[in-house]
């Protein structure tokens, strides 16, 4: 098919708008309603809990919110720039060059939950299953930043809805970012929902959605262009695909182990 029948991204502007100084990206408000959703959502779903209350929730996405902060930002630097790190450090610093990794977001949201469950003296297993429905929508809203960025996108195809970004040279597509937000976001959210309306073992909610976004993006992973200074690694599979093995593991493990334990009580 000639390259001017393939639709053609339009160069948006990262900025939104700018006041003085201060610039407002679109992937940043991205963030910020992602965040909104799981204030939103989660405040609803602890009002019917008997062991949670919106106050006491809100605390909780608080210190998630920082650990996907600052957990996205160092697992960026050290899983796809370790080597600028070395060469500066500074540079996990400057984070208005952007760079955010999810694997290390949910390293950082771990590890918030673990210290909340700590100081408030809950399980940890309930608390990740409190916030484990509340990642994919801000999983769907953080895609559609990237594509609204015209990043990250796909590898090059022949597809009918093949789209030609301007950062990609002119090549068609895939639209990678667009079927991460549905398959990581929407659909991830949906089953995510259904699952959690009957009464399951603790844990299994965490469980589903590691393995369900581990099966998601280790697919997608197949379209999307590998980081051009990592290409493919061992067994011809990318860096997103090798990190997203643990989840996968990880997630089948605690359905079986939240399954072996609801069947005793």
């Amino acid at each position: 098919m000639p390259l001017n029948e393939y639709m053609q991204f339009p160069n948006i502007d990262p900025v939104l708008f700018s006041i003085g100084p201060l610039a407002i990206h679109w992937y940043g408000v991205m963030y910020l309603l992602g965040f909104a959703f799981a204030l939103w959502w989660g405040g609803r779903q602890a009002e019917r809990s008997p062991d949670w209350t919106r106050d006491k929730f809100s605390d909780l996405i608080f210190w998630c919110f920082l650990g996907v902060l600052i957990g996205g930002r160092i697992g960026y630097v050290i899983f796809y720039h370790f080597d600028l790190f070395i060469a500066d450090p500074v540079y996990l610093f400057r984070v208005w060059e952007g760079g955010m990794s999810f694997h290390g977001g949910l390293l950082g949201v771990i590890a918030a939950m673990y210290l909340y469950a700590r100081v408030t003296q809950r399980q940890f297993l309930a608390v990740g299953d409190m916030i484990a429905p509340l990642v994919p929508m801000g999983l769907f809203f953080g895609r559609m930043g990237n594509c609204i960025n015209g990043e990250l996108w796909g590898r090059a195809t022949d597809v009918p809805w093949a789209m030609i970004f301007p950062s990609g040279g002119p090549v068609p597509r895939h639209p990678s970012q667009l079927y991460e937000a549905v398959l990581e976001g929407l659909l991830l959210f949906a089953l995510l929902w259904w699952f959690q309306r009957k009464p399951r073992g603790t844990g299994a909610v965490s469980g589903l959605f590691l393995l369900g976004y581990g099966v998601a993006r280790f697919t997608v992973e197949f379209f999307r262009e590998p980081d051009a200074h990592l290409g493919l690694l061992s067994l011809g599979m990318s860096m997103g695909q090798w990190l997203t093995i643990p989840m996968i593991v990880l997630g089948v493990g605690l359905l079986i182990y939240a399954h072996k334990n609801s069947s005793k009580t």
